[in-house]
């Protein structure tokens, strides 16, 4: 490890795909071998699983595809006994120079996000759900 680099467990990965018909792509993924596994397609976004992988499916809700993590969750969204919050991870990106698009992080503990762009455009998402 590079002295640049810290220990900072972001929790569960998936992607999230801007999709055009999600219909069409829920069907599309089904047939790599992913199964529906939360969601609602009525409201255009579903979650699709195949062993450890996981994908989000959004139509209309943002522009381009988001890299994102879940603190406080495993690959499988059961909650972790132990994880680094949203916020502490917040203040180590920013101390290391790292700029926060957006957050949401109102009370003390508990849900939040924030918002992040690679050096490439790449949107990263760390969305904590407890």
């Amino acid at each position: 490890m590079t002295s640049n680099q810290t220990n900072m467990p972001l929790g569960a990965f998936s992607v999230s795909l801007a999709v055009k018909d999600i219909e069409q792509s829920k069907v599309f993924y089904q047939q790599l071998g992913f199964s529906v596994v939360g969601g609602n397609q009525s409201q255009n976004w579903l979650i699709l699983r195949n062993g450890d992988n996981t994908i989000g499916l959004f139509q209309g809700m943002f522009e381009g595809n988001v890299l994102t993590f879940n603190p406080g969750w495993d690959a499988n969204c059961n909650d972790l006994n132990e994880f680094t919050d949203v916020r502490e991870i917040q203040q180590k990106l920013q101390a290391a120079g790292i700029e926060i698009t957006d957050a949401n992080l109102a009370a003390e503990s508990g849900p939040g996000h924030i918002s992040l762009v690679d050096p490439d455009g790449n949107a990263i998402l760390i969305d904590q759900h407890r």
